[in-house]
């Protein structure tokens, strides 16, 4: 929620993809946000069943204001293998940015909170 009071939410499957860069071509809307996240998505590759939702925002110029943040978490396995799930989708989101955003899109993303979940294959 931003300070206005406006909810917005991201709510995009993601599934395994190469590890990418972030396309030089500009995002116009939230679904090329999650595509473009999706592309820097590498799951660790012993994980199964698992997925984490990730609370992250951004700036005006597409870069992160702090870090993202586990929302939910359902990871199979001990505590060393829920860490690295984690990481790893924090750690897509950390270098897939900053996002190149259209003007329209720029706008009216700063400050407002965004949802992501990112789960391995089954």
């Amino acid at each position: 929620m931003n300070r206005s009071g406006l909810s917005v939410c991201l709510l995009a499957t993601v599934t395994i993809a190469a590890t990418g860069t972030v396309q030089a071509q500009e995002l116009k809307t939230m679904d090329d946000v999650g595509s473009a996240l999706n592309a820097c998505w590498s799951p660790p590759s012993d994980s199964k069943n698992s997925a984490v939702t990730l609370s992250f925002s951004f700036k005006r110029d597409g870069s992160l204001i702090g870090p993202p943040r586990a929302s939910a978490i359902n990871v199979q396995g001990d505590d060393k293998a829920r860490k690295a799930f984690v990481n790893a989708a924090i750690e897509a989101v950390e270098k897939c940015t900053p996002l190149k955003l259209a003007p329209t899109l720029s706008q009216g993303i700063g400050g407002n909170v965004f949802t992501m979940q990112f789960h391995s294959s089954d």
